[in-house]
């Protein structure tokens, strides 16, 4: 692994941790889905009981940090302009229908710069990570944005609902994970992302692991936490995909 600040270490150690829950709820699934009451309950459960332990175990390395959470909303500690972004777990709906597409979020801002990111892929074992001015990496492989020039070779995702009719000239994926989705833009997997009214926890760690890969993102700093327009993509094709979205 290449070297990675403490608090990063943190992270990864967190998600690790809350990543045995995930994979073991994960596998009750399956059974659940043919039962009458279904799985929603046991879902919601397994988030709430995710983002616990990964509060637990952010906080007993830092316990003056703040957080803001996607179950918990706003906890603030002794060291408000420090703040753990957390998303249990980004793709609820995926993980609801047994689909092995979600993600582990977290992101350390402090002093309102986005410092470390995480995406975990708990059931890919796929991991993403960046620090500011650190790069972004990929399975501790470096990662950067895709160099493609043309939008009809670009894949884009949204899980904006009726895009495929505004853009029907768009190749268009809609994965029902933003953490994801950012995750493959930085990597290149995905050429472009943009989705709108989105939450801060969604997309923090993903936007940090867009820029040090070289990729290009909107200013969110104008939005709400809980209702951002964001727009990411290779620095290539940016301009060329926010020309296109301008209706959008």
């Amino acid at each position: 692994m290449n070297s990675i600040s403490p608090n990063l270490n943190i992270m990864i150690k967190a998600c690790e941790k809350a990543s045995k829950v995930i994979i073991r709820d994960f596998g009750e699934i399956e059974n659940l889905q043919v039962s009458k009451k279904g799985p929603r309950d046991f879902v919601t459960k397994t988030d709430k009981r995710v983002e616990e332990i990964l509060i637990e175990e952010l906080s007993k390395a830092k316990k003056n940090y703040s957080f803001l959470t996607e179950e918990t909303g706003k906890i603030e500690n002794q060291d408000k302009d420090k703040i753990w972004i957390i998303d249990p777990i980004d793709g609820t709906t995926n993980f609801l229908h047994a689909i092995p597409h979600f993600a582990i979020s977290i992101a350390l801002k402090i002093n309102e710069d986005l410092q470390s990111a995480i995406v975990f892929d708990p059931i890919k074992n796929e991991i993403y990570y960046a620090e500011k001015d650190n790069g972004a990496f990929f399975n501790n492989q470096r990662i950067r944005v895709s160099n493609k020039n043309n939008l009809d070779d670009c894949l884009f995702s949204s899980n904006s609902t009726g895009i495929k009719s505004i853009y029907p000239d768009l190749n268009m994926r809609n994965s029902g994970c933003a953490a994801l989705d950012l995750a493959y833009v930085g990597s290149g997997r995905l050429d472009g992302y943009f989705h709108n009214k989105i939450n801060l926890w969604d997309i923090a760690a993903g936007i940090l692991i867009v820029k040090e890969a070289g990729g290009m993102l909107n200013d969110i700093s104008k939005y709400n936490y809980e209702n951002i327009n964001i727009r990411a993509a290779s620095s290539n094709i940016f301009s060329k995909m926010m020309e296109k979205l301008e209706k959008f």
